[in-house]
């Protein structure tokens, strides 16, 4: 078995497992639960409080071979895949380093397309803030009229630097800095289930 880093064997793989997020989670499940999801979000808040990892979990949860559902089974091989980071249906970009108008294009011919297999294309555009003005104007097109079968999911750490127009055509949801409480409970329960010691 290959070795792989804490951060990475604990990342929550279940919306309960997501810590000192009890409001996104309960507004994610309650979208799922009544079958009334958006077909894009934006989810700021500061770097590692599990902006990702929820969007990961949503993109599961809706296309689950049980879903969409607040409880994706983790077992059926959409969620499998979405885990790994190799499903075909669930893109993960980095508007970091793909922030032009030609990047934002590309995206939007593969979201014209029907999913390969799942329910949904989603796609998690990581640090979107950072894309260009020309890009953020090809996006507006496609968040304006999506296809059904499409979700974005926009995560960033800077929401004010946000276009109004594409801020209005999300549903928004803030992610709180974590307690320092619940970070040494969560700390604490990894070292002994991994039985290491930490000093208090």
């Amino acid at each position: 078995m290959t070795y792989q880093v804490l951060a990475r064997r604990w990342r929550p793989q279940r919306f309960e497992d997501l810590v000192g997020q009890d409001v996104v989670v309960r507004s994610l499940r309650n979208a799922l639960a009544s079958g009334q999801v958006a077909h894009a979000f934006l989810f700021s808040g500061l770097r590692g409080v599990g902006k990702t990892t929820a969007a990961r979990l949503l993109a599961k949860a809706l296309n689950c071979a049980h879903g969409p559902t607040p409880e994706p089974c983790g077992a059926c091989a959409s969620c499998e895949e979405i885990a790994a980071g190799h499903s075909a249906d669930v893109q993960e970009i980095d508007a970091a380093s793909n922030r032009g108008i030609d990047e934002v294009r590309r995206l939007i011919e593969v979201a014209r397309v029907l999913p390969m297999r799942d329910r949904y294309r989603v796609f998690i555009v990581d640090e979107a803030h950072q894309l260009s003005r020309d890009a953020f104007g090809a996006l507006l097109k496609i968040l304006e009229e999506p296809p059904p079968h499409v979700v974005f999911i926009l995560a960033s750490t800077e929401r004010d630097k946000f276009p109004a127009t594409i801020v209005s055509r999300c549903q928004q949801l803030d992610f709180r800095p974590i307690p320092g409480d619940l970070i040494v409970a969560r700390l604490a329960a990894i070292a002994a289930t991994d039985g290491f010691a930490l000093d208090p």
